[in-house]
């Protein structure tokens, strides 16, 4: 199959919360955020530059992950509980953001179309911010009101790899391709 010339769009955005029990990751079943309207992922790491002889004698990256920006319609109540630590009161059906309330680590999973197909990502370690939140009065159309959430992906131990991100290609078997919002993708071990 031919790889993608171009990539466009922002389709299928999910979290995945995940707990780490002994060094065991368990990531759970992706969640739906419906209504992805933008994802910009900036690199975190600066070049490493070393001097010596009077010119560059080394340079390596130094990958720590991805600064991102989602643009999304609504953020969706359960990943403001899952993953911005915020509470819902049992009894008065409100949602309560508290000043020391702990974000929770989570798998954000995405794609982007192509014109062949579409390229599948899960980012495996994120960490989210309070999201922007704003309004404007209508005027003679009504334009809906984007939030704007900003995260951290950075690298996590997984099975003794620092993983950052992973993608589907255009050789992704099916059964890969195909489950990649039912369960966050993992390197099967070989038997």
């Amino acid at each position: 199959m031919p790889e993608n010339k171009v990539t466009f769009g922002l389709k299928n955005v999910h979290y995945a919360p995940y707990t780490v029990v002994d060094g065991k990751i368990t990531f759970e079943t992706p969640i739906k955020m419906p209504g992805g309207i933008e994802l910009s992922l900036e690199p975190r790491g600066d070049m490493i530059e070393f001097y010596a002889d009077d010119m560059l004698f080394y340079s390596a990256s130094n990958n720590q992950g991805y600064d991102g920006t989602l643009s999304i319609a609504n953020i969706i109540e359960q990943f403001a509980i899952d993953a911005l630590g915020e509470q819902k009161d049992e009894t008065d059906k409100v949602l309560n953001e508290l000043a020391d309330a702990k974000g929770k680590p989570f798998a954000l999973l995405f794609e982007f179309d192509g014109d062949v197909k579409a390229t599948r990502h899960v980012l495996y370690n994120c960490t989210a911010n309070r999201p922007t939140v704003g309004s404007k009065t209508k005027e003679s159309s009504a334009e809906p009101n984007p939030n704007e959430l900003t995260f951290v992906a950075s690298p996590l131990e997984i099975d003794g790899k620092l993983m950052v991100k992973t993608k589907t290609t255009a050789e992704t078997p099916a059964a890969i391709y195909d489950d990649w919002y039912t369960k966050v993708y993992e390197k099967t071990p070989a038997a």
